[in-house]
């Protein structure tokens, strides 16, 4: 009998130990994530995360994670890949990410900031010192119906400057047009030249001309006009990700932040490493990314400071031309907060 009980509670225990082991044995599985980011600063930010997980070779597993990454050319290339489902997360210009909210009836999330303002005023001869010097000149932008454009007037507007009336806007199909037109006026017409540009162009113009200069930054200057009540920023990236994807595989989504923030930090803090590094995949050369970067505004913003930076950004936007972000601000279940 008490061989019997002995032998009952021996193999109560052993199959407690097996399940214990058991679990301890079983491993999370592997998420696939396709990313996709725009060739630019927006992708800048991601090359160290990039490297470390093997990005264009056979092993891309990190914590659990499988990483695939495309770098796009254009917006075109990302847009109907986010809308039809074919990536899950993607680094897209801030005003688009609203856009593909309110067309996709809220399924799409903003995961992250990861890029401020990139568009600063340059010019030849120093004359440009303030919004104000720019009364009366002419600036050469691209990006008409657009971000540059609706920056632009806030910016001038917010100054008491007339964007129909005190300047005139030549506006130009490329970025490149807009350096040729600093580059025609030549040394006795180059003062009085202005012209609105992106980085990292900025920097590809300067190793072109060393007499073009930034005259004014446009993220610095929309910053002074921010009140207590909005605290937006200018935004030129966010990180966002299809709503299912999210809904489906939310410690993946955390693995993947965790990750991506640590890549930020190393390229904000490593700039020659990132520089060759953004080299290596594609996105501009090492020595134009290495003086560019500084100037490039790569971020980590998540959370409630995310929301609050982006929807006053938006809300701006909305009041220069409501297409630009879709119609309406995106409501409180766009923004992603852990």
């Amino acid at each position: 009998m008490i061989m019997k009980k002995f032998t009952v509670v021996f193999c109560c225990l052993a199959f407690v130990v097996l399940l214990m082991v058991g679990c301890g044995d079983k491993k999370e599985e592997t998420v696939d994530i396709d990313i996709t980011a725009l060739k630019g600063p927006t992708a800048m930010g991601m090359v160290k995360m990039m490297e470390d997980s093997g990005a264009g070779t056979e092993e891309t597993t990190v914590d659990g994670n499988s990483y695939h990454f495309t770098i796009a050319a254009s917006v075109d290339e990302v847009t109907p890949k986010l809308v039809q489902g074919n990536t899950d997360i993607a680094a897209i210009p801030a005003n688009l990410a609203s856009v593909l909210y309110n067309n996709t009836d809220g399924q799409l999330k903003v995961l992250a900031i990861n890029t401020l303002g990139v568009l600063y005023i340059v010019d030849m001869d120093g004359s440009i010192q303030s919004v104000n010097d720019l009364k009366g000149k002419t600036i050469y932008a691209s990006g008409k119906g657009a971000t540059p454009e609706y920056a632009l007037s806030y910016i001038l507007s917010a100054n008491g400057i007339d964007m129909e009336k005190d300047v005139t806007v030549e506006w130009k199909s490329e970025h490149s047009e807009c350096v040729a037109a600093l580059g025609n006026a030549g040394d006795s017409a180059s003062k009085g030249v202005v012209a609105l540009l992106p980085q990292p162009f900025v920097t590809i113009a300067q190793t072109k001309n060393d007499k073009i200069r930034i005259a004014l930054d446009l993220t610095d200057e929309w910053d002074k006009l921010q009140e207590e009540d909005n605290k937006g920023a200018m935004i030129t990236g966010v990180i966002v990700a299809r709503k299912e994807f999210v809904e489906k595989n939310p410690e993946a989504v955390e693995r993947f932040l965790d990750l991506y923030k640590e890549s930020v930090e190393y390229v904000v803090h490593s700039v020659p490493e990132a520089a060759s590094l953004i080299e290596k995949y594609d996105i501009v050369p090492a020595a134009v990314a290495e003086k560019a970067l500084p100037y490039c505004n790569i971020v980590f913003i998540e959370g409630k400071e995310m929301k609050e930076k982006l929807s006053g950004y938006l809300n701006i936007l909305k009041e220069q031309n409501p297409k630009s972000i879709g119609g309406e601000v995106p409501a409180d279940e766009f923004y992603y907060i852990r």
